[in-house]
Protein backbone atom coordinates (compact mmCIF):
# COMPACT_ATOMS: atom_id res chain seq x y z
CA UNK A 1 0.00 0.00 0.00
CA UNK A 2 1.17 3.74 -0.26
CA UNK A 3 2.08 5.27 3.18
CA UNK A 4 2.93 8.48 4.65
CA UNK A 5 4.84 8.51 8.32
CA UNK A 6 4.49 11.35 10.34
CA UNK A 7 6.35 10.91 13.44
CA UNK A 8 8.10 13.93 15.76
CA UNK A 9 11.31 11.52 15.84
CA UNK A 10 12.79 11.57 12.42
CA UNK A 11 15.13 8.61 13.47
CA UNK A 12 11.65 6.63 14.03
CA UNK A 13 9.78 7.41 11.32
CA UNK A 14 12.85 6.39 8.76
CA UNK A 15 13.32 3.57 10.67
CA UNK A 16 9.54 2.55 9.93
CA UNK A 17 9.59 3.47 6.32
CA UNK A 18 12.66 1.22 5.86
CA UNK A 19 10.77 -1.78 7.77
CA UNK A 20 7.76 -1.08 5.52
CA UNK A 21 9.58 -0.79 2.49
CA UNK A 22 11.08 -4.20 3.37
CA UNK A 23 7.22 -5.47 4.08
CA UNK A 24 6.36 -4.33 0.20
CA UNK A 25 5.01 -1.05 1.08
CA UNK A 26 5.65 2.36 -0.83
CA UNK A 27 6.51 5.20 1.56
CA UNK A 28 6.13 8.21 -0.43
CA UNK A 29 6.99 10.83 2.27
CA UNK A 30 8.20 10.76 5.73
CA UNK A 31 7.65 13.88 7.62
CA UNK A 32 8.01 15.05 11.36
CA UNK A 33 5.58 17.99 11.95
CA UNK A 34 1.97 17.59 11.85
CA UNK A 35 1.22 20.66 9.39
CA UNK A 36 3.49 18.69 7.04
CA UNK A 37 1.90 15.36 7.51
CA UNK A 38 -1.70 17.17 6.37
CA UNK A 39 0.84 18.49 3.23
CA UNK A 40 2.47 15.18 2.58
CA UNK A 41 -1.23 13.37 2.16
CA UNK A 42 -1.95 16.20 -0.08
CA UNK A 43 0.50 15.76 -2.11
CA UNK A 44 0.45 12.28 -2.02
CA UNK A 45 -2.73 11.22 -1.68
CA UNK A 46 -1.56 7.50 0.13
CA UNK A 47 -4.00 5.01 1.50
CA UNK A 48 -3.22 5.57 4.78
CA UNK A 49 -1.50 8.17 6.61
CA UNK A 50 0.68 6.22 9.81
CA UNK A 51 0.61 9.54 12.42
CA UNK A 52 2.23 10.38 15.48
CA UNK A 53 -0.41 11.73 18.20
CA UNK A 54 2.20 14.39 19.80
CA UNK A 55 3.67 16.92 19.00
CA UNK A 56 5.88 19.99 19.99
CA UNK A 57 3.69 22.93 18.62
CA UNK A 58 0.52 23.22 17.07
CA UNK A 59 -1.40 21.66 15.04
CA UNK A 60 -1.57 18.59 17.01
CA UNK A 61 -1.67 15.30 15.74
CA UNK A 62 -5.19 14.60 16.65
CA UNK A 63 -6.03 18.08 14.68
CA UNK A 64 -3.73 16.78 11.61
CA UNK A 65 -5.82 13.77 11.87
CA UNK A 66 -9.25 15.69 11.92
CA UNK A 67 -7.67 17.35 8.84
CA UNK A 68 -7.02 14.33 6.95
CA UNK A 69 -10.33 13.02 7.74
CA UNK A 70 -11.96 15.77 6.38
CA UNK A 71 -9.79 16.64 3.44
CA UNK A 72 -8.82 13.42 2.11
CA UNK A 73 -11.33 10.55 2.84
CA UNK A 74 -9.95 8.26 0.76
CA UNK A 75 -6.57 7.92 3.29
CA UNK A 76 -7.15 6.05 6.50
CA UNK A 77 -5.58 7.46 9.35
CA UNK A 78 -3.77 5.07 11.92
CA UNK A 79 -2.38 7.02 15.30
CA UNK A 80 0.40 6.06 16.73
CA UNK A 81 1.75 7.02 20.34
CA UNK A 82 2.94 6.36 23.37
CA UNK A 83 0.04 8.28 25.16
CA UNK A 84 -2.26 5.77 26.35
CA UNK A 85 -4.47 7.54 29.00
CA UNK A 86 -7.80 7.31 29.28
CA UNK A 87 -8.69 10.73 28.29
CA UNK A 88 -6.43 10.91 25.35
CA UNK A 89 -8.13 7.42 24.29
CA UNK A 90 -11.76 8.99 24.84
CA UNK A 91 -10.77 11.83 22.27
CA UNK A 92 -9.13 9.58 19.75
CA UNK A 93 -11.89 7.63 19.24
CA UNK A 94 -14.07 10.39 19.06
CA UNK A 95 -11.96 11.82 16.55
CA UNK A 96 -13.07 8.68 13.84
CA UNK A 97 -9.64 7.36 12.92
CA UNK A 98 -9.30 3.99 11.76
CA UNK A 99 -6.93 2.80 14.28
CA UNK A 100 -4.81 3.76 17.21
CA UNK A 101 -1.98 1.64 18.69
CA UNK A 102 1.08 1.74 21.08
CA UNK A 103 4.60 2.88 20.37
CA UNK A 104 6.19 0.04 21.43
CA UNK A 105 5.10 -2.68 19.08
CA UNK A 106 7.34 -4.14 16.39
CA UNK A 107 7.13 -3.55 13.31
CA UNK A 108 5.22 -6.89 12.53
CA UNK A 109 2.04 -5.94 14.74
CA UNK A 110 2.53 -2.51 12.71
CA UNK A 111 2.25 -3.58 9.21
CA UNK A 112 -0.58 -5.83 10.44
CA UNK A 113 -2.46 -2.91 11.64
CA UNK A 114 -2.32 -1.50 8.53
CA UNK A 115 -3.54 -4.07 6.59
CA UNK A 116 -6.67 -4.03 8.62
CA UNK A 117 -7.03 -0.33 8.57
CA UNK A 118 -6.24 -0.30 4.79
CA UNK A 119 -8.63 -3.07 4.07
CA UNK A 120 -11.36 -0.73 5.64
CA UNK A 121 -11.24 -2.40 9.39
CA UNK A 122 -10.54 -0.65 12.20
CA UNK A 123 -7.67 -1.42 15.43
CA UNK A 124 -7.76 -0.48 18.63
CA UNK A 125 -4.54 -2.10 20.49
CA UNK A 126 -5.75 -4.93 23.05
CA UNK A 127 -3.31 -3.34 25.17
CA UNK A 128 -4.94 -0.30 26.04
CA UNK A 129 -7.03 0.27 28.79
CA UNK A 130 -10.76 0.51 28.44
CA UNK A 131 -11.83 3.52 26.42
CA UNK A 132 -14.95 5.25 27.58
CA UNK A 133 -15.61 7.16 24.28
CA UNK A 134 -16.57 10.98 24.41
CA UNK A 135 -20.24 11.27 24.24
CA UNK A 136 -20.82 8.14 24.90
CA UNK A 137 -19.97 7.39 28.45
CA UNK A 138 -23.00 9.34 30.77
CA UNK A 139 -25.47 6.35 32.43
CA UNK A 140 -28.41 5.72 30.03
CA UNK A 141 -31.34 3.92 31.73
CA UNK A 142 -30.85 1.06 29.09
CA UNK A 143 -27.86 -0.35 26.82
CA UNK A 144 -27.95 0.79 23.34
CA UNK A 145 -26.22 -2.66 22.66
CA UNK A 146 -29.17 -4.37 24.58
CA UNK A 147 -31.76 -3.17 21.66
CA UNK A 148 -29.67 -4.86 18.53
CA UNK A 149 -30.77 -8.29 17.10
CA UNK A 150 -28.59 -10.94 17.05
CA UNK A 151 -27.03 -10.61 13.55
CA UNK A 152 -26.33 -6.54 14.31
CA UNK A 153 -24.68 -8.15 17.96
CA UNK A 154 -22.41 -9.66 15.34
CA UNK A 155 -21.87 -7.17 13.38
CA UNK A 156 -20.84 -5.52 16.47
CA UNK A 157 -18.34 -8.23 17.57
CA UNK A 158 -17.28 -8.81 14.17
CA UNK A 159 -16.25 -4.85 13.84
CA UNK A 160 -14.53 -5.34 17.00
CA UNK A 161 -11.99 -7.83 15.75
CA UNK A 162 -10.94 -4.91 13.22
CA UNK A 163 -13.49 -7.14 10.23
CA UNK A 164 -13.44 -5.05 6.89
CA UNK A 165 -16.99 -4.83 4.93
CA UNK A 166 -15.95 -7.87 2.02
CA UNK A 167 -14.64 -9.96 4.98
CA UNK A 168 -17.85 -9.70 7.21
CA UNK A 169 -19.98 -10.07 4.14
CA UNK A 170 -17.76 -13.18 2.80
CA UNK A 171 -18.44 -14.83 6.32
CA UNK A 172 -21.67 -14.20 6.99
CA UNK A 173 -22.51 -14.76 3.38
CA UNK A 174 -24.29 -11.70 2.58
CA UNK A 175 -24.17 -9.38 0.03
CA UNK A 176 -21.61 -6.06 0.97
CA UNK A 177 -24.28 -3.76 0.44
CA UNK A 178 -26.22 -5.96 2.89
CA UNK A 179 -23.28 -5.60 5.05
CA UNK A 180 -23.61 -1.73 4.81
CA UNK A 181 -26.84 -1.25 5.70
CA UNK A 182 -26.02 -3.40 9.18
CA UNK A 183 -23.38 -1.75 10.07
CA UNK A 184 -25.27 2.46 9.35
CA UNK A 185 -28.25 1.13 11.16
CA UNK A 186 -26.04 -0.14 14.09
CA UNK A 187 -23.98 3.14 14.53
CA UNK A 188 -27.22 4.95 14.15
CA UNK A 189 -29.38 2.70 17.13
CA UNK A 190 -25.93 3.37 19.66
CA UNK A 191 -25.13 6.74 18.75
CA UNK A 192 -21.78 6.11 17.46
CA UNK A 193 -20.20 8.00 14.67
CA UNK A 194 -17.31 5.82 13.62
CA UNK A 195 -16.51 1.63 13.56
CA UNK A 196 -13.79 2.77 15.92
CA UNK A 197 -16.00 3.91 18.50
CA UNK A 198 -18.76 1.26 18.08
CA UNK A 199 -15.83 -1.35 18.98
CA UNK A 200 -14.73 1.31 22.03
CA UNK A 201 -18.44 1.01 22.77
CA UNK A 202 -18.42 -2.95 22.75
CA UNK A 203 -15.44 -3.08 24.76
CA UNK A 204 -16.45 -1.09 27.24
CA UNK A 205 -19.94 -2.38 28.00
CA UNK A 206 -18.37 -5.77 27.93
CA UNK A 207 -20.07 -6.90 24.47
CA UNK A 208 -18.71 -10.69 23.76
CA UNK A 209 -16.85 -11.53 20.41
CA UNK A 210 -19.02 -14.82 20.82
CA UNK A 211 -21.95 -12.96 19.18
CA UNK A 212 -20.59 -14.40 16.01
CA UNK A 213 -20.66 -18.18 14.86
CA UNK A 214 -17.99 -20.13 16.50
CA UNK A 215 -16.96 -20.89 12.13
CA UNK A 216 -15.77 -17.58 12.20
CA UNK A 217 -12.82 -17.85 14.46
CA UNK A 218 -12.92 -14.96 16.46
CA UNK A 219 -10.79 -14.52 19.34
CA UNK A 220 -12.60 -12.84 22.47
CA UNK A 221 -12.55 -9.63 23.30
CA UNK A 222 -9.19 -8.57 24.73
CA UNK A 223 -7.43 -11.47 23.27
CA UNK A 224 -4.22 -10.27 21.97
CA UNK A 225 -3.95 -9.59 18.69
CA UNK A 226 -3.31 -12.15 15.49
CA UNK A 227 -0.24 -10.98 13.91
CA UNK A 228 0.33 -12.10 10.52
CA UNK A 229 3.94 -11.18 9.64
CA UNK A 230 6.86 -12.96 8.84
CA UNK A 231 9.12 -14.32 12.02
CA UNK A 232 12.20 -12.30 10.29
CA UNK A 233 10.67 -9.04 9.89
CA UNK A 234 8.95 -9.46 13.69
CA UNK A 235 12.64 -10.09 14.46
CA UNK A 236 13.83 -6.74 13.46
CA UNK A 237 10.82 -5.15 14.71
CA UNK A 238 10.69 -1.34 16.26
CA UNK A 239 10.60 -1.15 20.28
CA UNK A 240 11.78 -4.56 21.32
Amino acid sequence: MKLVICDNQRMLAEALATALTACGHRVLAVTTTAADGVDAVNDCRPDVCLLDLQFGGQPSGLDAARTIRQRYPGTRVLLLSGVTDSETLSQVVGSGVAGFIRKDQSVDQIASALDVVAAGGSVLDPGLPRVRARGLSSPKPRNPLDELSPREKEIVARISRGQSTRQMAFAMNITVGTVRTYVKNVLAKVGAHSRLQLAALASRDGLLVDQAPASAALAPVGAPMAWSRSESVLQNGLGR
